[in-house]
């Protein structure tokens, strides 16, 4: 396989990793959410995310060497292969948490895949346009209860800045492209993050202005993810998320 080649997979493994992983996260909630309506819109956003994993798994799987499929991709790949970005792995703590990340996460892909929808790689421009229709309403979500919770109570207050502060050492990796995000935006395969970035601070501004928060100054950033490098959190969600296939290889419904 040529280097091109590569890294057009290891990208589709970037978003769809990243899918993967924050469709996890937010199925966790299933069952635990502060109230039965929220219960389900988040596990409605988790199924939106694993689905939009699946579309990008069978796509490599069409262009890999070797033979492989969308459940290989997900459940029997180690931790170093996983290219999700922190953020998504990051634990969900409490509400604020998992609306913050969620957040930070829903203000980066809704002008990173408006701009996809532009690719020059058709397949993955028809995925897009698919993803876009779901991320307007998950950002809608999102920001609404950054809002509510920064603009509410004195504790809701304090819980959503803090949950804000922890986070905000995350986002530096999502505008930091890694080596095969350049190739393909030399190939107009992949949006322009600097573009997306200004897009991203606008209406990250916008609403924690709203929601009365103080956004964070720190310039240090995590990164890793991109390149296999994760957090001591995805050791925990692949144990739990690969079990079953692991213990039984094969095993099919």
């Amino acid at each position: 396989m040529n280097t091109n080649s590569q890294h057009k997979i290891d990208y589709l493994l970037y978003l769809a990793d990243t899918a993967l992983i924050l469709g996890q996260r937010l199925g966790e909630w299933c069952g635990h959410g502060p109230v039965l309506e929220q219960d389900i819109a988040m596990t409605n956003i988790s199924l939106d995310y694993i689905g939009r994993s699946r579309l990008l798994y069978q796509y490599i799987a069409t262009l890999s060497e070797t033979e492989t499929d969308e459940d290989r991709l997900a459940f029997l790949r180690d931790e170093r292969e996983f290219k999700n970005v922190l953020l998504a792995e990051h634990p969900n703590v409490d509400f604020a948490y998992s609306v913050g990340r969620q957040f930070l996460l829903e203000a980066f892909h809704f002008p990173y895949y408006t701009a996809l929808k532009n690719s020059a790689d058709p397949k993955l421009a028809a995925i897009a346009e698919k993803t876009v229709k779901e991320t307007a309403y998950h950002l809608k979500w999102s920001a609404e209860w950054v809002i509510r919770l920064g603009d509410g109570t004195s504790v809701s207050h304090q819980k959503m800045q803090t949950a804000l502060d922890e986070l905000w050492s995350y986002t530096g990796e999502l505008f930091t492209p890694a080596t095969y995000e350049q190739s393909m935006l030399e190939e107009q395969v992949a949006p322009d993050l600097s573009l997306i970035q200004n897009s991203w601070n606008q209406k990250v501004q916008q609403v924690l202005v709203e929601a009365t928060l103080v956004q964070p100054q720190n310039q240090w950033m995590q990164s890793g993810g991109k390149t296999g490098i994760h957090t001591e959190a995805m050791g925990y969600i692949l144990a739990d998320m690969q079990y079953m296939q692991r213990s039984y290889p094969g095993l099919t419904w």
